[in-house]
């Protein structure tokens, strides 16, 4: 996550970048965006808020070396030669450009902005940000025509949220530079992450948390909901917050002994665990820190309501993990040849 509460823009520029497949044309510009102070102060926020709730790096990926990263070398240039901003923000649009080899990638703007005073880990420096805006927005125009007022539509990039953009921090660790992304538009998912910026998770606590727990929610879904039902996956789902929170180092072996009281389930989670390993091409640590950032972002986007189709919801709680085993049982009624839920109470709240 970032700071900008004293963050700046020091130079500006908007390009159009088309599509290589449907043969759309790029479209440069040739001087910086001088702006007047409403803009400006539109402008700033609506381009660094996105990264304020961030808690996840990347750091630069390349199969033979880091240096021909296309992105990386840009950054470089621009970070070490003030001058040189407008003809390589040029080579980023064209690089991006030559990602766009299918119909479903989009045309649009793209700002390539240098902001000054980025505060990250409690370190403050410059950072270049780059922002794909693809989503034009209807909004009304007034106008004076012949002594009366009329009306027109027009289309315009609307403030609430950029649809692609990634920050590169002037600032490294032992991976590299730091980068921050953000897509609200992913249509492809390879398009903008690994094609465009070609990046990776840094290998750090927020990296190792997120996939982790990203494991066990489709562990969730895909074994345990499916063989067991929504309940068995709500309580997994539940004690697997319930550990993260509890605890400031992961053991793997020490999670699986606290969170399954049987041993074919803890089988049934290393056999997919090989599996998702082979798919995301990572393999995942044994032990870790835990990002406490990561586990509660992860916790407001977990669903723990139990649909059924007779239009009744029951909805448990993820911070009490023991209560659905506790209160909450599961049959089968063979008279009406219906499944069904028996929950026990005291009081309703």
């Amino acid at each position: 996550m970032i700071t900008r509460k004293n963050a700046s823009i020091s130079k500006f520029i908007i390009h159009k970048v088309g599509n290589k497949f449907n043969d759309t044309k790029n479209a440069f510009s040739e001087k910086i965006v001088d702006f007047d102070e409403a803009s400006y102060n539109l402008m700033l926020p609506f381009l660094l808020r996105p990264f304020s709730s961030v808690v996840q790096s990347y750091r630069f990926n390349h199969h033979a070396n880091i240096s021909l990263n296309e992105i990386n070398s840009y950054a470089k240039q621009i970070f070490s030669d003030d001058d040189a901003f407008v003809d390589i923000s040029k080579h980023v649009v064209t690089h991006l450009y030559e990602q766009s080899a299918s119909a479903n990638i989009k045309t649009g703007d793209v700002l390539i902005v240098m902001f000054e005073g980025i505060e990250f880990n409690e370190i403050t420096t410059n950072a270049l940000g780059i922002f794909k805006i693809e989503t034009k927005v209807d909004f009304f125009q007034t106008y004076l025509e012949n002594n009366s007022y009329d009306v027109l539509v027009q289309k315009g990039i609307s403030s609430k949220k950029v649809d692609k953009g990634c920050l590169i921090l002037n600032q490294t660790d032992t991976e590299g530079n730091i980068i921050l992304s953000v897509d609200n538009n992913s249509y492809d998912a390879q398009y903008w992450i690994n094609q465009f910026l070609n990046i990776k998770y840094a290998d750090d606590a927020n990296s190792h948390t997120q996939q982790y727990i990203e494991l066990c929610k489709e562990f969730s879904a895909e074994v345990l909901k499916t063989s067991y039902g929504a309940q068995e996956q709500n309580t997994f789902l539940a004690k697997t917050i319930d550990f993260f929170k509890e605890n400031e180092v992961v053991n793997i072996e020490r999670f699986k002994d606290d969170v399954f009281q049987e041993d074919k389930h803890k089988s049934l989670f290393d056999d997919y665990k090989k599996t998702f390993e082979g798919e995301q091409n990572i393999v995942m640590r044994n032990q870790f820190d835990v990002a406490e950032a990561v586990v509660n972002k992860e916790k407001k986007k977990i669903k723990t309501d139990i649909k059924l189709d007779t239009n009744i919801q029951i909805k448990l709680d993820i911070d009490a993990p023991e209560a659905s085993s506790e209160y909450l049982e599961r049959g089968y009624d063979e008279d009406k040849k219906m499944h069904y839920y028996k929950v026990y109470f005291n009081v309703e709240a």
